[in-house]
């Protein structure tokens, strides 16, 4: 955990330090950091590069297509960034790979509330070094099973799944822990003005103001709703859903 007094600081180690230009400064991400509830940095891999071009990557032994990532200059960034492997206070390092384990709505809870400070590695290319992964990485994450040309998106998903969790990011503080996949459900269906559009009503009991049976359909429509739409999630929830 990041020590009382110290800011809770994310940064994203990448080849491509402009992709996260735009959305580490706008909107909540933004609004976040003018809080001072977290610090978000972008560092170029390109830094820690050797040679006139700065080189960061090169060929695979064993043959095949692709470049890989180098230990030494990699080794390097994360020994600046997050402190050398045994040293205190060490951040945690996560490095976006297809072999990690998926990102979940509760992975991203835990890191909100450890609030220990991290280091990001986007994977390019054909991959990392696994000595780099063996001797720096604690935790290898992906999105899911599919192909991505980095690891930038995923890197952006976690952050911005994390900073929103964070006390006094959001204007409402409830509103995180009704969000899809908090509670291992899908949140309820929204409606806004008007009452009537193109022939479809707001349901009655919206319009009621009585909190508590709205509170009541809305968990039941919750339940409808990932019922119909992601049954796999209903086995994994923490609210009952009335069946046996």
């Amino acid at each position: 955990m990041t020590p009382v007094g110290n800011p809770f600081e994310i940064t994203v180690l990448t080849l491509f330090p402009a992709w996260f230009a735009g959305p580490f400064g706008d909107s909540i991400l933004g609004r976040a950091q003018e809080k001072k509830l977290v610090r978000l940095a972008v560092r170029d891999l390109r830094e820690w590069g050797t040679g006139r071009h700065r080189t960061v990557d090169d060929t695979p032994y064993g043959g095949g297509g692709g470049m890989v990532l180098k230990p030494e200059p990699v080794c390097a960034a994360l020994d600046d960034l997050a402190g050398p492997p045994g040293s205190m206070d060490r951040r945690l390092v996560i490095y976006t790979s297809p072999c990690g384990d998926v990102w979940k709505q509760s992975l991203a809870q835990k890191m909100a509330d450890t609030r220990q400070s991290m280091v990001i590695l986007c994977g390019h290319y054909e991959g990392l070094d696994q000595r780099v992964i063996d001797s720096r990485v604690d935790l290898e994450i992906s999105l899911g099973d599919f192909v991505m040309t980095g690891g930038e998106p995923a890197a952006l998903a976690m952050v911005d799944s994390i900073v929103r969790l964070l006390p006094g990011v959001l204007g409402c503080d409830t509103g995180a822990a009704n969000d899809s996949h908090a509670t291992g459900l899908l949140e309820a269906p929204h409606y806004t003005r008007p009452e009537v559009f193109e022939g479809r009503r707001v349901p009655d009991v919206l319009l009621s103001g009585h909190h508590a049976a709205i509170a009541s359909w809305r968990e039941s429509a919750a339940i409808r709703l990932t019922r119909e739409k992601r049954p796999d999630l209903l086995a994994k929830s923490t609210i009952e859903t009335g069946e046996d």
